[in-house]
């Protein structure tokens, strides 16, 4: 395991080293960062395209968003260079997954159940060909929990890059708090909010008409036709969609009692604040009246 972990950052770094040589670094924290710009972060995994489907097409009414052309609408921090990233429509709306970091003004977070996040992160890194075949889920939930990502990504722990931009700037006037599973359950509502933040006027059939437009039947079919032009989906997997089941409490599906005791082991105290109730306790055992677990 030490050794696939030194093999994936090596990787990383000479990747990284190649894109610097070529003049194509990824912008990410070095970007060049403007005063009107607005953040859409999130831990990898939680909703973060979704949102930028929904806003997108609420703000550019004349250009329904799609996986051709969401990189020019609302780029993502860690496809792109910074001069790419200059020639997006002001004010510039950007993706990141980027831990707190205090020089991005306004900042709208999505947060999702950190048992969802890995069942999803899972088959993301099985459609990316990060995880060898037959790598079960139950071993990636300890990859998971151990903040070591098999494609040598130094994202950190789901509860230390929650709780640093929600303790940091829950509160403030530039910082909006979105829970994906709120999002699920009225939409409407969610993006709302997320207009009224951005000083977007919206009318309730336009807000409809951005929702209609980003459902998870329609952006899976954009993803069968367009997948080869997206620059996260190019290069994986052709039968595993990015666009999976868009749903909340997958986890009691997939994960084993001993993943599932893991994740709550580790984070229940930041899954709580953020309303995620745990069904495990210290042991690994589950709760009095908590769901049974598989």
């Amino acid at each position: 395991m030490e050794l696939g972990k030194a093999v994936r950052g090596m990787r990383h770094k000479v990747a990284t080293a190649g894109r610097i040589l070529l003049g194509r670094e990824w912008a990410e924290r070095n970007m060049t960062i403007l005063p009107d710009d607005v953040f859409l972060v999130s831990y990898p995994r939680s909703g973060n395209t979704w949102l930028r489907f929904l806003i997108g097409n609420m703000i550019h009414t004349d250009t329904p968003v799609t996986f051709a052309n969401v990189e020019s609408l609302l780029p993502f921090t860690d496809l792109h260079c910074d001069r790419v990233l200059l020639r997006a429509p002001r004010p510039r709306i950007l993706k990141s997954h980027e831990g707190f970091f205090a020089r991005y003004p306004r900042v709208i977070y999505i947060v999702r159940d950190p048992r969802d996040v890995a069942v999803s992160y899972y088959h993301f890194h099985v459609k990316s060909r990060d995880l060898a075949e037959g790598f079960s889920i139950d071993q990636y939930v300890r990859l998971f929990v151990g903040a070591e990502q098999p494609d040598g990504r130094l994202i950190g722990p789901w509860a230390d890059h929650v709780r640093g931009w929600v303790k940091m700037r829950q509160g403030t006037y530039d910082f909006l708090l979105l829970r994906y599973e709120d999002l699920l359950k009225d939409t409407q509502h969610e993006l709302a909010r997320a207009a009224d933040f951005l000083r977007v006027r919206v009318t309730p059939e336009r807000l409809a008409r951005a929702v209609e437009m980003s459902s998870a039947d329609r952006m899976r079919s954009l993803e069968k036709a367009q997948w080869r032009l997206w620059k996260t989906t190019r290069r994986s997997r052709a039968d595993k969609p990015f666009v999976r089941t868009a749903d909340a409490g997958d986890w009691k599906r997939f994960l084993e009692g001993q993943s599932v005791a893991a994740i709550e082991s580790a984070w229940a105290p930041a899954m709580r604040a953020l309303g995620y109730q745990p069904v495990t306790d210290r042991a690994g055992a589950v709760r009095a009246g908590a769901d049974a677990l598989p």
